[in-house]
């Protein structure tokens, strides 16, 4: 199958009223990325929510509601050698 667009998990915990938050996903739109947040509290399924994704970008301007399931996040990514970005 071929894809028109990588796709990349923003892991965080989105929040409309956060302008960063908005404006991450501007840029991701704008550079034609297909994006998902994945919130950090989310189940213990890290392999199977983050598999599908190209490269992982640890989301600016958060307290995480789960520090641990930020650094999983980190971790998945570097044993993997999934492309990831953290700001």
């Amino acid at each position: 199958m071929i894809r028109d667009r990588a796709r990349v998990a923003v892991v965080g915990d989105f929040d409309p009223s956060n302008r960063t938050h908005r404006f991450t996903n501007d840029a991701l739109e704008h550079v034609d990325l297909a994006a998902e947040w994945v919130p950090t509290d989310a189940p213990d399924d890290w392999d199977d929510r983050l598999s599908r994704f190209d490269g992982l970008w640890i989301a600016p301007a958060s307290p995480y509601r789960s520090m641990d399931g930020a650094l999983t996040a980190i971790r998945y990514a570097r044993e993997r050698g999934v492309p990831l970005v953290g700001t």
